[in-house]
């Protein structure tokens, strides 16, 4: 499925075309069997052409397929109408809630110039306004949009996981500690839990020693001890060596977190589970979770792993703090996840609507919270869970397309709510009374997402205090 700028420039090149051949509309419509209001749609950008109509235009207007799927404008003018055109249907503009200003033939090509000017400068001050570190968040889109081109699915370290836990006799259900112990003492190393690892660690590894050391307990409501210690044999199991870039660190923190998974929750055995599961339409995070012993976290974005390679379906998954900002997400299904002028959905707050956030209010937590969501792009259910770590409250959301929703337990609920974000009317922007009365009289002291805009960390592995953890080691080295 093309997205919605290929599609923008495709229909003004048919646009561009159709004119030049002296059709119109209605005229070109007849010739290729679609009424005009259909090809209008296209060239608008608003609907993808089948390839059966795709080739019947191309061959009415006496174009080739490859030069209609052109990235390139046909003209000058066409170029600017298709900026315009991306400017105004990206999350910047549609954020401030203005009517879109149809780049027409009638509108004088010096206004044309000067909304596509202001959307330039528009976004090159959103672009200077961002407090979080350029390059980190930069690294995360692309890592983010990487995955979801591949369905976040890696059938190399799907394959990898399940041969590197046949080795120690595991094949389903919940992994225990002692196969993870017996994996790591293939690989030559020895798991020590200690009580003072560096606050920076999560686990250090001593190479030379052959140790891997690991806290006494696991972090509540975040990663569990297999979970921890299947990270650290990935680093020697993958081949990593000392990250060269941000981007290669986030590269490989991706790996070792879905090797990891994938050995907790190994794809043959996983896969049988779901799919009889959807056979009887009772599919449930929570059910997965139980299955393989992992938190609920892990077995939602597990899911999203094998959800389209096995299930046949788009999916999306977040996680959301107590104060609405989002800490991850994945979607290949469509929905509008809330996104900076960059990309990033890292610290952006979710609609108050969306069930990340209704859960959240709730009294009773125990179970998961099922709700249907209608946005711009579509309707949407979703099962949210809550937990609560030192930091806070948080909720983890697995959901899909309305039509896919047949296959969920918790389907059949009543809960339903419109978002209309992200245009702030929707529930960012206060009633014109309490802004007449409060926009003058109040001054709010603004939180710091630490986690998010903290500046990015130097040091051969980025985010770890490298003085402290050879000090640790050194204590620890003749132990």
């Amino acid at each position: 499925m093309a997205d919605s700028t290929d599609l923008i420039t495709l229909g003004r090149r048919i646009r561009h075309h159709r004119k030049e051949r002296g059709f119109t509309l209605d005229q070109l419509g007849a010739r290729v069997g679609v009424v005009g209001s259909q090809l209008s749609l296209i060239e608008n950008g608003r609907r993808e052409p089948k390839l059966s109509l795709l080739q019947a235009l191309s061959t009415e207007l006496g174009v080739a397929v490859p030069d209609l799927l052109s990235p390139e404008a046909p003209d000058a003018r066409t170029a600017l109408q298709i900026e315009l055109a991306k400017a105004q249907a990206g999350p910047l503009y549609a954020s401030l809630g203005l009517p879109v200003v149809p780049a027409s033939r009638n509108l004088p090509l010096e206004t044309l110039e000067s909304l596509v000017g202001l959307h330039r400068e528009l976004t090159r001050r959103a672009r200077e306004s961002i407090a979080t570190p350029e390059e980190a968040r930069r690294a995360n889109t692309e890592n983010r949009m990487a995955m979801r081109a591949r369905n976040n699915y890696l059938p190399d370290l799907e394959k990898l996981a399940e041969e590197t836990m046949a080795s120690v006799g595991h094949t389903t259900g919940a992994l225990t500690h002692r196969s993870v112990s017996l994996l790591a003492e293939k690989l030559g190393f020895t798991l020590i839990y200690v009580d003072n690892l560096p606050h920076s660690a999560r686990s250090v590894t001593d190479l030379a020693n052959g140790r891997i050391y690991l806290p006494p307990a696991s972090i509540p409501g975040g990663h569990g001890l297999r979970s921890m210690a299947l990270q650290a044999v990935a680093h020697r199991v993958l081949g990593h060596t000392p990250p060269a870039s941000y981007a290669e660190f986030l590269q490989q923190r991706l790996e070792i977190n879905y090797f990891a998974a994938a050995c907790l929750m190994p794809e043959t055995a996983s896969v049988a589970f779901l799919s009889a599961a959807k056979q009887r339409r009772d599919l449930s995070v929570e059910d997965y979770r139980d299955a393989f012993g992992v938190t609920h976290e892990a077995a939602a974005l597990r899911m999203t792993n094998l959800s389209t390679a096995h299930l046949d379906m788009g999916v999306h998954f977040l996680r959301v703090g107590e104060d609405g900002a989002i800490y991850k997400a994945y979607e290949n299904d469509g929905l509008p996840l809330p996104v900076d002028v960059t990309g990033a959905v890292e610290g952006q707050l979710v609609c108050r609507n969306w069930a990340a956030r209704g859960a959240l209010a709730r009294t009773n937590r125990t179970t998961e919270f099922y709700q249907y969501t209608d946005t711009p792009a579509g309707t949407f259910w979703c099962a949210t869970q809550t937990g609560k770590t030192d930091a806070g409250s948080f909720s983890i959301s697995f959901g899909v397309p309305f039509a896919d929703a047949k296959w969920f337990r918790g389907r059949d609920t009543g809960k339903r709510q419109l978002s209309r974000c992200p245009d702030e009317s929707c529930c960012r922007k206060p009633a014109s009374e309490l802004a007449e009365r409060w926009s003058d009289n109040a001054w709010p002291s603004a939180k710091l997402h630490a986690h998010i805009l903290s500046p990015l960390p130097s040091g051969k592995f980025p985010g770890v205090d490298e003085n402290e953890v050879y000090q640790f080691l050194e204590a620890h080295s003749g132990s």
